[in-house]
């Protein structure tokens, strides 16, 4: 290949990576140099450079206590999603493909409401005054509301219905490329349904389950919108103590370091359980 034929990639890529690092690098770096900057009450941001703030969070439970919670919302909401995602793209993979069709479209149909919209549609499902509470009332099944808003169930199940649609394309892409002959050749050497699909089908479906997880786990673990509105000011996650250091306590370094936080430990967890995956179905991956 000639010179000019192996930088014309490089060349042809250059208008879309220069608008990824306007957008995004530029951004990151700047909140990256933001958190070593320290913050006072009466003088606001100080131009100095040391990592009081990283030693603040990682010294104190309750950032501890935020993370964790946010992690546990994100790693059971992930795993609600493969559960309910792996058989419901399983039986998208096997449907006729008019009725295919129809049934991708449900599945895209939530992605095409506002994120915002759905959550407030949740809010009004499980207030104390809700549909849900409502009902149960009506039938005679409790006497007092049952509490949903404002916690972590709440969160999970809002969440589950924002990112489902995520894994079910990851996995049904994954099942495309499988061969619909191992099936059939299991069945005639008589394996039940249940060991076809646990044995043939699941790890064939494996790339499909990892990708998704990890878009299904990163974007749970910095939503905003879901939990600011179903956790309001009980039930703190990440992204929302970022909201209030940078909106309401106006400490920016405090809010970029715990911003960054974030972002290394959800880089480290999505590596940790690529590896780990892969190890696990390496002959899948290969």
């Amino acid at each position: 290949m000639t010179a000019s034929g192996r930088t014309t990639p490089w060349l042809l890529s250059a208008p879309a990576l220069a608008l990824f690092a306007a957008l995004l690098l530029t951004p990151l770096a700047m909140t990256f140099l933001l958190s070593f900057n320290s913050f006072s009450f009466y003088g606001g941001i100080e131009n100095t450079f040391g990592p009081e703030n990283y030693i603040e969070v990682l010294s104190d439970l309750y950032f501890y206590e935020i993370f964790g919670r946010t992690f546990l919302i994100a790693f059971i909401t992930t795993a609600i999603c493969a559960v309910l995602g792996l058989p419901e793209a399983y039986i998208l993979f096997r449907m006729k493909p008019a009725w295919r069709s129809f049934m991708l479209l449900v599945v895209l149909g939530p992605l095409l409401i506002s994120v915002v919209v759905r959550t407030l549609g949740w809010a009004i499902l499980l207030g104390n005054k809700g549909v849900i509470n409502e009902f149960l009332r009506d039938i005679g099944l409790i006497t007092s509301p049952i509490r949903m808003m404002y916690t972590s169930t709440g969160i999970v199940v809002a969440l589950v219905h924002v990112m489902i649609p995520f894994m079910i394309l990851a996995v049904w892409a994954a099942l495309q490329r499988q061969d619909p002959a191992t099936e059939r050749a299991a069945e005639s050497l008589g394996a039940a349904p249940l060991t076809v699909f646990m044995r043939i089908v699941l790890p064939q479906a494996m790339p499909g389950v990892l990708s998704g997880s990890l878009i299904v786990f990163s974007l749970s673990a910095s939503a905003f919108a879901t939990p600011a509105v179903l956790g309001g000011r009980r039930i703190k996650v990440v992204s929302t103590t970022v909201y209030d250091e940078f909106l309401n306590t106006l400490n920016w370094p405090l809010g970029a370091a715990i911003a960054m936080l974030l972002l290394v430990s959800v880089l480290t967890i999505m590596i940790a359980w690529n590896k780990l995956v892969e190890r696990r179905y390496s002959g899948v991956f290969e």
